[in-house]
């Protein structure tokens, strides 16, 4: 019997994790220093993992409802990562660059790929759902691949090195990711039927039924999309106008 959706439960898995990102952090900045602003950045990222794994969301997304799985998966894979590359120092930068493995993974045709593979992947139904009935184990190498593939895909957004885009490219970059990444919360919004089995047969709330719990989803998805992504876009493109003397 399930305990009630609004438990505030948390695995021994993310409990030690996010504990040990503190740390590792915490050592890094210790020897490759860091600024107050960058620190805020990856505390940020922290609050924003206890969030998703600690709180009712966590109980809510693996036993209930689709839209509060997407929610976490939207912090994992966008909101953590991007205020933890924004953490990380100019020092922390050039050592992580010195291992040939990040030059690559860093790289825009290398990352994009893999983050949107990530999203897409853990998606399709038949994975969803696998993953769902498997929370001891494979919950879990779904949870790292989409903060993993996260930190990828901001890196060369926010971080100089091993490489420094011009604001034209970023803006191009964030662009594509957002034209890219948009239509899978737009698919699960305008599909007429519920298509992750696992959430059909899951007890209801709120008045929810399976196929609006996942027209809810979908649209809440592409909503954040929209915004973050479209965001960084904007951010980019109009500091690229102002070095072009357009603005």
């Amino acid at each position: 019997m399930l305990a009630s959706p609004y438990e505030w439960q948390a695995d021994l898995d993310t409990t030690l994790v996010v504990p040990l990102v503190a740390l590792l952090y915490l050592f890094l900045a210790g020897r490759y220093g860091t600024t107050r602003d960058r620190a805020a950045a990856f505390g940020g990222a922290l609050v924003l993992l206890a969030l998703a794994f600690w709180t009712p969301i966590h109980h809510l997304g693996l036993h209930y409802l689709l839209a509060a799985h997407l929610l976490q998966n939207v912090i994992l894979a966008e909101w953590a990562p991007l205020l933890a590359v924004l953490g990380i120092a100019p020092a922390m930068s050039r050592a992580a660059a010195r291992l040939r493995a990040w030059r690559v993974l860093t790289q825009p045709l290398v990352a994009l790929p893999l983050w949107l593979a990530s999203y897409y992947t853990w998606h399709v139904p038949v994975v969803y759902d696998t993953a769902l009935r498997h929370q001891a184990s494979l919950i879990h190498v779904e949870h790292a691949c989409y903060f993993g593939t996260g930190i990828l895909v901001w890196w060369p957004l926010v971080q100089d090195v091993p490489r420094r885009f011009s604001s034209g490219f970023r803006a191009g970059y964030a662009f594509a990711a957002f034209v890219l990444a948009a239509p899978l919360g737009l698919l699960l919004a305008l599909l007429p039927r519920a298509i992750y089995s696992y959430y059909v047969h899951a007890p209801r709330l709120w008045g929810l039924s399976p196929l609006a719990d996942q027209e809810l989803a979908g649209a809440t998805m592409a909503l954040e999309q929209a915004f973050v992504l479209f965001a960084v876009f904007a951010y980019w493109l109009r500091r690229f106008l102002i070095e072009e003397g357009a603005v």
